[in-house]
């Protein structure tokens, strides 16, 4: 019974040893630089790196599919050799012609298959590979996807080699992308090395490269570990370094360096253009991002209009100037945002723009989307396309209108200046008929009180004498309003400077019926220059007094110690304003006045003295309640 259990274990082992490739067959064939793979009838059991890179697929994805399916025949079925023979067929792999070889072994069950170009179409199995490689190249978007296209191409050319790719930038040489097949040595990732003569070939400066850290040997050093030759192409063009491709061989690989290198040429000449021109994309798709920052953010006002005079381009500055959206200004037309009154000019300007005739310094309105207008200073040009004819005009200018206020008002001043001046006569001329005025009437109302006069007589004298003093008070206020303020300082009674400016802006008050109430309490002298305090009072209940509805109202005049201050408050119960106006009121020339009496100049004043004192204002309105005006000074500031 042994002897049986033996007989039937040795006859098991036989069939196994006669179905399965020896060991030291299957390495050969699986780890050697060869396409290769073992066939389980029409099956592939296993196949070699080369093998399956070449099909673009791992070992792994192989394994089981049917040969026919990877590698179908032209022309007929897929016929397997049978024992002890060989046969071949051609077939087809990523457009290029190849050539796959069957053998079945004697004594095993499995069948080998090697797969090679097509020695007898070489030449046009090269040219479809090259051409294949242009047009994926020409396609490519980014590194990875040239590195790919060339990958491929490098496979199916040059079989059983390894090789790497590397991508750099041709300011520095810094390595910017790299793929490789094979193991690369230590160190070796970074280090650039080219050979001298491949360097005077392609023009490439030797200054320049051992400047940026490359090495120029003579002869190619393999990067790859295992590998004991090789030959390294640069990329260049037109003196310019874009990469580097290595090709090596490991013992017993096919192929040379010297026959591998004429057609490694023609893949690295087609990769370096492919590689300047996507560089060249990116380089022009940052310049336009650039530029496109630079129109977007740029101070000056810029738009572009097409041939229908549509919004092409409506930067912030003029987002800012106009509260349009850029997204509802695009496309829309640039006259829609002219008043109508200057449509008939822009328009004028915009032909001459499409005409070719730049213009310069052309000075017209647009329309806000608060309301009212921007007046704005533009020059023009046109703007031509790739064939060089004009598709557009852009528009390039700044807003003006301050310029134009502060121009307007500095005329104002002027005339203001000129009545000033004319008034001070005017003054200087009536204070000596007020002098005898004054005079005479008192004189006159002595004797007749003496000698027992007629009491309506003596009233009236008094009523002469009153109004000229008024008015002499008024000539003196207006001529000290008027004079340039003292640099001295000194101590300032405010109950005394708030009553001179009640005084002068009697007139106004009486003229709109207006109620002036008083509550002065007793505060401590302020350090200042009296005239400059008697002007912001005079302001601030000048502006009160313009705020007060029709018929008249009230306005009350407060002073009061707060801590170490002096507060002082000029009350109204007017109209008050709304917030949108309370935070614009300290800007020089904004006015709510529409009759031209308010020059906007009248707050910015008042803080501008306020500063120079050491004081505060702050303002509290709303629509329909009055406005608070209130006025800080420090009680220890002294000269």
């Amino acid at each position: 019974m042994a002897r049986r259990r033996a007989r039937r274990r040795g006859r098991g082992k036989a069939p196994a040893a006669r179905g399965a490739p020896s060991a030291a067959m299957a390495r050969a064939l699986l780890r050697g630089p060869v396409a290769a793979a073992l066939l389980d009838g029409e099956r592939i059991a296993a196949t070699s790196e080369v093998f399956a890179r070449a099909l673009g697929l791992s070992p792994r994805d192989c394994q089981g599919r049917r040969l026919a399916d990877l590698l179908p025949p032209e022309g007929h079925e897929l016929e397997l050799p049978s024992r002890g023979d060989a046969v071949s067929y051609r077939t087809h792999l990523g457009g290029v012609a190849a050539r796959v070889d069957l053998s079945s072994p004697a004594g095993s069950r499995f069948g080998i298959a090697g797969l090679a170009l097509t020695l007898e179409d070489s030449d046009t199995a090269q040219s479809r590979a090259l051409l294949s490689l242009s047009r994926e190249l020409s396609a490519a978007a980014s590194e990875e996807e040239l590195e790919g296209a060339v990958a491929r191409a490098l496979d199916l050319l040059f079989p059983g080699r390894s090789f790497s790719i590397r991508l750099l930038d041709p300011a520095t040489l810094a390595l910017t992308s790299m793929r490789a097949r094979g193991r690369l040595a230590p160190a070796m990732r970074h280090r650039l090395a080219l050979r001298r003569s491949s360097v005077e070939k392609t023009g490439l400066s030797e200054r320049k490269l051992l400047a940026a850290g490359a090495q120029v040997v003579e002869r190619d050093e393999p990067v790859f570990a295992g590998c004991d030759r090789a030959t390294a192409v640069p990329l260049a063009v037109g003196g310019s370094l874009h990469g580097l491709v290595n090709l090596e061989y490991e013992r017993g690989a096919p192929g040379t360096p010297e026959s591998d290198e004429p057609l490694l040429l023609q893949v690295a000449n087609q990769a370096a253009l492919a590689a300047r021109n996507l560089r060249t994309r990116e380089e022009l798709k940052h310049f336009k991002s650039y530029l496109e920052d630079l129109i977007e953010n740029a101070p000056a006002l810029i738009a572009v209009v097409n041939r229908e005079r549509e919004l092409t381009v409506f930067n912030q500055a003029l987002v800012r100037l106009t509260g349009c959206p850029r997204e509802e200004a695009l496309g829309e037309d640039f006259l829609d945002l002219v008043p109508d009154g200057e449509r008939t000019r822009v328009d004028a300007l915009l032909e001459k723009g499409l005409a070719g005739r730049p213009a310069s310094g052309f000075e017209t309105r647009l329309r806000l989307r608060s309301g009212g207008e921007a007046r704005i200073a533009i020059n023009t040009s046109a703007v031509t396309g790739a064939s060089g004819e004009v598709e557009g005009v852009m528009a390039i200018g700044h807003d003006t209108t301050l310029l134009r206020a502060l121009q307007e008002r500095a005329e104002h001043g002027q005339r203001l200046v000129e009545l000033g001046k004319l008034a001070a006569g005017v003054v200087h001329e009536l204070n000596n008929p007020l002098t005898a005025v004054a005079a005479y009437s008192e004189n006159l109302l002595g004797k007749m009180a003496a000698a027992g006069g007629d009491p309506g007589d003596l009233d009236k004298l008094r009523r002469i004498r009153e109004a000229a003093g008024r008015l002499q008070r008024l000539s003196r206020d207006l001529m000290a309003y008027a004079r340039p303020p003292a640099e001295q300082r000194e101590p300032v009674d405010l109950a005394d400077v708030i009553e001179r400016a009640a005084t002068m802006c009697e007139p106004a008050l009486k003229g709109v019926g207006a109620r002036l109430e008083r509550q002065l309490e007793p505060v401590p002298v302020v350090f200042g220059q009296r005239d400059s305090l008697v002007q912001v009072f005079v302001n601030l209940i000048s502006n009160a007094v313009q705020a007060l509805p029709e018929g008249g109202g009230a306005i009350r005049l407060e002073l009061a110690r707060e801590g170490n201050h002096v507060a002082a408050r000029v009350r109204d119960d007017g109209v008050g304003m709304a917030p949108d106006v309370k935070k614009r009121i300290f800007e020089p020339f904004f006015t709510t006045r529409r009759d031209g009496t308010g020059t906007g100049l009248g707050l910015p004043i008042v803080q501008g003295i306020l500063a120079r004192h050491a004081g505060a204002m702050s303002v509290e309105s709303a629509p329909g309640l009055g406005t608070t005006f209130t006025v800080l000074f420090p009680v220890d500031l002294q000269p």
